[in-house]
């Protein structure tokens, strides 16, 4: 028998929780580590390989859906959510202007993955004054982590049928991230699901990629495709992508949940070069040097710069075909890439025309 924690558990939960909103989280819950349930939805859903190229979701075995396995000793999870909701008619105005780029919401401003730990690793310190040394450790989209099922567990909302967190009183603009800890605090009741009859977001995703309620297949999901996928996009499927260049966001977009969604006044999270508005032709016209120069402390760093051309080009495929959107495909036709140089010379052939036509 452990011998009772030199605190009261109850009320250490309730400080914690005003701990969360001091280091700038917008809500905070904390739950158990039982995830049997989702442990045999993700098994079979790497069964049915519809993680695509991304093995490592695979590699970490059990320890992604058993927090006491990635962190021995673990016995409760805090999860907090982050807002970085914005307006969203520039977004609607963006996906219907083919000559613009529409790069998703999370991804205008700073990444949120180095301030978020930053905040956390801060709240575990602040933790520990008041207990003592503990056993934590804080994750932000860091390590095998079922996040969005710690925090349904937790009582920050539901999963969608889109397979994102919803908070029926701020929608799903949000991030989330957790500290494990080995404290014997009492847990959160998780919330209902709230989605009822509705499939918007299953018919308004551009790929289909939603197969079934609560079902995504990532190998048709435009998010995993213009960031995580490193080879060729289905030809099938560049038609389908638009002028979205980086992430998607039209399910959580049509989701009626969103019009509770808090506006972000987070400063780091304003749209940085324009990207909220910025034309396709100009984003195309960056070399390397420039691309890492602007996407420094950006999440759109992680794509590359060559996946930027290749989305970029599929994006100009798609768009109105004019003189200047011909000429710039033909400027980079001959880049010494064979995987954006397919895509370049689709675009092209999109428009009627050969990279060497006069």
């Amino acid at each position: 028998m452990q011998p009772a924690p030199p605190f009261d558990p109850a009320a250490l939960a309730l400080r914690i929780k005003a701990l969360a909103g001091e280091h700038g989280f917008q809500r905070c819950g904390i739950s158990g580590i039982d995830l049997g349930k989702d442990e045999a939805h993700l098994l079979d859903w790497l069964q049915q390989g519809l993680h695509g190229d991304m093995q490592w979701m695979a590699r970490h075995g059990s320890r992604r859906s058993r927090p006491a396995e990635l962190l021995p000793g673990t016995i409760r999870v805090i999860s907090v959510r982050l807002d970085h909701g914005r307006e969203h008619a520039p977004a609607w105005d963006t996906l219907a202007d083919g000559e613009r780029a529409y790069v998703a919401r999370y991804a205008l401003g700073r990444d949120y993955h180095k301030m978020m730990r930053g905040r956390l690793q801060r709240m575990a310190e602040a933790i520990g004054a008041l207990v003592g040394p503990f056993g934590h450790r804080v994750f932000v989209d860091s390590a095998p982590v079922l996040e969005r099922a710690l925090a349904r567990d937790a009582g920050l909302g539901w999963i969608g049928k889109h397979t994102c967190l919803i908070d029926k009183d701020a929608g799903s603009w949000f991030f989330l991230g957790e500290i494990y800890v080995d404290l014997p605090l009492p847990v959160d009741a998780p919330t209902g699901d709230h989605c009822g009859s509705c499939r918007r977001c299953i018919d308004i995703c551009p790929t289909a990629a939603i197969i079934a309620p609560y079902r995504l297949d990532a190998r048709r999901c435009i998010s995993y495709l213009t960031i995580e996928h490193e080879g060729s996009i289905d030809e099938e499927l560049r038609p389908l992508i638009g002028n979205r260049i980086f992430g998607c966001d039209d399910c959580q977009l049509i989701c009626p949940w969103n019009r509770f969604a808090k506006v972000t006044a987070e400063p780091d999270f304003a749209p940085r070069n324009r990207l909220d508005e910025a034309k396709l032709l100009e984003l195309f016209a960056w070399d390397e040097a420039e691309f890492l120069q602007r996407t420094e402390g950006s999440a759109i760093r992680r794509s590359g710069w060559k996946r930027w051309l290749r989305n970029i080009a599929i994006a100009l495929g798609n768009a109105p075909t004019t003189p200047r959107t011909v000429a710039a495909l033909r400027s980079r036709a001959d880049i010494d890439d064979p995987m954006v140089r397919e895509h370049i010379h689709w675009a092209l052939a999109r428009h009627g025309v050969q990279p060497a036509d006069p």
